[in-house]
């Protein structure tokens, strides 16, 4: 049996898209039930050899990105209590403690001015009860009847007992009406020692609140230092300042200590300022005055929604700078919530990456060796993702296939002196590579087969 040397085949895309480009072999069942040819004439293309090896295959997804830095975050200006409001509550705080004092010094003099009508009333009262004992009381309500109307008065004749106990009767209601008024006085006194004490501890935690929230800015204050786009700033080195009191960097969160709002910022680690919202010299108010990132860089992604699926967390990929240059990275995040692309472009969304104008999500890849980003602040990249891979995979080139007029591919294996086709079944492309994983009873790893020439 005879057979003309197919030509070969191109195989490109994720989507395993075989494209043949010439005539396919014309044969009539070459893998049926009769013997294999023991040869092709060939189509006088050039050929050569290569061997069927074990490697691993993996499969890319090739995406556009976006090189730039993690951690996006605004130091802002807070909203804290001017120094001036802290000053006038702390003033009303002695404001109140004086008032306090005042009260409590009236309630402890009239307090003494009411034990001192209370010890006269009760002398006065054992005073008449001695003095208007007996016929003495009588004679003390007839004393008070005028001269000439039977009343006897204190006339030597009764002993003068009638108006001894007459006078007793009315110091007696004078010093029982004083003691009234001296209590009635020290409950007033009372009151106002209570509204004192609540003026105070109101005061107090006004006080209280003011300076947990005292800012280190007035109302009068400027900046008179601010950073330029670009630069870095790492611990303890001034991010901008107020009235030339600088506001500096630290790491972590403070722990120890009270400080004023405003008077430093505290991040996880350096930062690199990306945009200034004020100008040198304006008035501080609360509001955002920096925005910065991490010095870590990160390729942002806006990949199609459809290929969500074909990348996870911890996929290895390969970064293409704007110099050609290459440099090994890590998906370190996928996003699950899908947003329309920007129609400013920018990270490689939308007709890029998917479908045009079809929704994307965000993917986030970590640089390996981010020494080799070099100085770039931020820059459009391609990133190709490995979606799968298949370690000791029998592999061959992609053009060592054969496609058959039957359908099904095959590979023109050389044993000796003689050719023959051996049908093979197609696994992962590797386009990267451009091999192919192959398998099938008759393949092995080291057989000899035959591709065009390049």
């Amino acid at each position: 049996m005879s057979a003309t040397r197919p030509r070969r085949v191109a195989v490109a895309g994720l989507g395993l898209v075989l494209v043949a480009l010439v005539v396919v072999l014309v044969v009539s069942d070459p893998f049926g039930g009769g013997p294999k040819p023991s040869g092709a004439s060939d189509n006088a293309s050039q050929t050569s050899i290569t061997t069927v090896k074990r490697e691993t295959l993996s499969s890319q997804t090739q995406v556009n990105a976006t090189l730039g830095y993690a951690g996006a975050a605004n130091i802002r200006v807070p909203a804290g209590t001017p120094p001036s409001a802290v000053q006038q509550a702390e003033q009303a705080v002695v404001s109140s403690e004086r008032m306090l004092a005042t009260a409590r010094a009236s309630l402890a003099a009239d307090t003494a001015t009411l034990e001192n009508a209370r010890a006269a009333a009760s002398a006065a009262r054992a005073k008449e009860a001695i003095d208007c004992a007996g016929e003495n009381a009588a004679q003390a309500a007839g004393s008070s009847a005028p001269s000439g109307e039977g009343g006897t008065g204190d006339s030597p004749a009764n002993g003068g007992d009638a108006s001894v106990c007459a006078n007793d009767v009315q110091t007696l209601a004078s010093d029982a009406q004083g003691s009234s008024a001296a209590a009635m006085k020290v409950q007033g006194d009372r009151a106002l020692v209570s509204s004192a004490q609540a003026a105070l501890a109101s005061a107090e935690s006004s006080a209280s609140t003011a300076r947990a929230s005292v800012a280190d800015y007035g109302q009068s204050s400027t900046f008179t230092m601010l950073p330029a786009v670009g630069q870095v700033i790492a611990q303890g080195q001034t991010l901008y300042a107020i009235g030339g009191r600088p506001v500096v960097l630290r790491y972590g969160s403070p722990t120890t200590r009270e400080l004023p709002l405003g008077s430093v910022v505290f991040e996880p680690g350096p930062v690199r300022v990306t945009s200034v919202m004020p100008e040198l010299g304006a008035n501080v108010t609360p509001g955002p005055v920096l925005t910065v990132t991490s010095t870590r860089p990160q390729v942002k992604i806006a990949l199609s929604a459809a290929q969500q699926s074909s990348v996870k967390v911890g996929d290895q990929v390969s970064i293409t700078l704007p110099d050609q240059q290459t440099t090994p990275g890590v998906v370190s995040s996928v996003g699950t919530v899908a947003k329309s692309p920007s129609k400013e472009g920018g990270g490689g969304g939308g007709g890029e990456n998917g479908e045009e104008g079809g929704p994307t999500i965000e993917v986030d890849v970590t640089p390996s060796e981010p020494q080799a980003i070099g100085h770039l602040d931020e820059a459009p990249v391609s990133v190709s993702i490995t979606t799968q891979s298949v370690p000791e995979a029998l592999a061959v080139p992609v053009d060592a296939l054969l496609a058959l007029a039957g359908g099904g591919y095959a590979l023109e294996v050389a044993e000796g002196g003689a050719h023959h086709l051996e049908a093979v079944t197609l696994g992962l492309f590797d386009d990267a590579e451009g091999l192919v994983q192959v398998s099938g009873s008759g393949v092995s790893a080291g057989q000899r087969v035959v591709v065009p020439s390049t």
